[in-house]
């Protein structure tokens, strides 16, 4: 990587300037949706957070709108005029679940996109965007690949990043010299995996819990698939999955609707044209059973799982906000309370539902002394069985409730943020009000419908098991207490 150019860094004290005069603008004038309203008292400030109590969060409203290119891609398009920054994201169906025979394909062909072009290698490509005071990313997972822009939305810094971001998503060269490196870095980081019992557990988990499946294997895929993919592999995969047709660009930032049709028809056509790839096949599930992972270490690593949900499922709702009270809403939750805060068992335990194109896991995860581990796994299903028999109480539901409706503005607080989220609702066919209905259908949850979903969609005695640890002498559990005698490590020692 080059070093910072002296444009580069005037176009981010320029940026830094218009942050500072933007946000002075928003904080003197009142919002669109309090302008009705009277102005504020020459105040006080807020007195107490009781005063928030009962009332709805300021939230940004996006207009979303939408469209086809020509060669078939979705668009998704929200102006937001406050920065003069443009946000592109195009995802494509072209996940590991589309490496066929080939583990690690959709992944290599991802990471290879910025490693060439027609006169052009890696390190002219970074400077490219670099010396424009642009940012590329891009990565690849088991549904999607992505590829971004970040760039200044004046025509003269956003046409030569847009026409560099086009040659790279849609002509990338895939040098060999590249592919051998980034092999060789992938070889090294399977050989490091060999000495992590998570990670060792999280891919016995999927394989167990997917099977045949083509979630079952990991995205970067294995030491002995990786050697055999090459550059005409890499070639063909890109032909295939980053045709236009198998692509949704979304768009936010400073742009007139024009401006954004003028510049998803550009990457639409700078890419291959083809047809969407079919939709991944549901999973079946699997029966239950237990996988135990020697190695040495003081900490045993424990995972839980069984399907969970896609992402089109209705009790979305119900069950986000059950998992919430269960583990997923970190300190409070009820493993936390019991696992950690009342015994000193983990550092951290954590539950949480992944819904995607097809059925994506719901697991419970968490690392425990060595001695303890069976002790822990059982209290861990005795939690999970008890919540699921009586369902959370009025409380927990309703500090969910708040919690979720309090972290929801910033789901929309940056134009990044709402680029990712348009980059969903087109990838998953979600309807353009996603994020509003979901709002309105977790405030109309009621304990029995919480309750009645988990029961529906969770068994503690479905799960699948996968430990990872040495095999000692176990020990009883210390009974629970405010004050736990032995504080729970935070990361395994071995």
């Amino acid at each position: 990587m080059s070093e910072r150019s002296g444009l580069h860094y005037a176009l981010t004290a320029l940026i830094f300037s218009l942050l500072v005069g933007v946000l002075a603008l928003l904080v003197s004038r009142p919002t669109a949706e309090t302008a009705d309203q009277p102005p504020p008292q020459p105040a006080t400030g807020l007195q107490s957070l009781a005063e928030l109590d009962g009332k709805a969060p300021a939230r940004r409203t996006l207009d979303i709108q939408t469209w086809q290119t020509g060669e078939g891609a979705k668009v998704l398009f929200v102006a937001a005029k406050e920065l003069p920054m443009l946000d592109l994201r195009v995802t494509f169906a072209a996940g590991s679940s589309h490496d066929g025979e080939q583990p690690g394909l959709a992944m290599l062909t991802n990471a290879m996109l910025n490693e060439g072009i027609a006169g052009k290698d890696v390190t002219a490509i970074a400077e490219g965007f670099e010396n424009l005071g642009a940012n590329f990313g891009n990565g690849a997972y088991r549904d999607m690949a992505i590829a971004s822009l970040r760039t200044l939305s004046a025509p003269a810094q956003r046409t030569p990043a847009l026409q560099l971001f086009a040659e790279v998503i849609g002509r990338p060269t895939f040098p060999a010299d590249s592919l051998a490196r980034i092999q060789n870095q992938l070889l090294d980081s399977f050989e490091q995996q060999k000495q992590n019992p998570g990670k060792l557990a999280a891919l016995a988990l999927f394989e167990n819990l997917y099977g045949k499946h083509p979630y079952a294997h990991p995205s970067d895929g294995d030491a002995k698939s990786i050697p055999a993919i090459d550059v005409k592999a890499l070639q063909a995969f890109h032909q295939k999955a980053y045709s236009a047709g198998n692509a949704v660009i979304a768009l936010v930032g400073d742009l007139s609707r024009s401006e954004a049709e003028a510049i998803a028809e550009q990457v639409s056509q700078a890419l291959p044209q083809g047809p969407a790839l079919p939709k991944v096949v549901q999973a079946e599930p699997p029966k239950p059973g237990q996988q135990h992972i020697e190695f040495p270490s003081n900490q045993t690593t424990l995972f839980l799982a069984q399907l969970g949900i896609d992402r089109h499922d209705p009790d979305y709702p119900a069950l986000y906000l059950g998992n919430q009270i269960l583990g997923g809403g970190g300190f409070g939750t009820r493993l936390m309370e019991e696992v950690r805060e009342k015994r000193g068992l983990t550092y951290s335990v954590y539950s949480s539902f992944s819904p995607m194109q097809a059925r994506g896991p719901f697991m419970i995860n968490l690392q425990t002394r060595a001695e303890l581990s069976e002790g822990t796994l059982q209290l861990v299903q005795d939690i999970l069985r008890q919540y699921l028999a009586d369902g959370p109480t009025q409380k927990e539901l309703d500090d969910a409730k708040r919690e979720t409706a309090g972290s929801f503005p910033m789901s929309t607080a940056s134009n990044a943020d709402i680029v990712g989220q348009l980059g969903a609702i087109g990838f998953y066919d979600l309807p353009l009000t996603q994020l509003e209905d979901f709002m309105t259908q977790v405030q109309a949850q009621t304990v029995d419908s919480v309750k009645s979903a988990m029961q529906k969609q969770l068994s503690a005695d479905a799960m699948l098991i996968v430990t990872a640890g040495p095999t000692v002498e176990q020990k009883e559990l210390p009974p629970p207490t405010d004050k736990p005698a032995q504080q729970p490590a935070r990361v395994p020692e071995h």
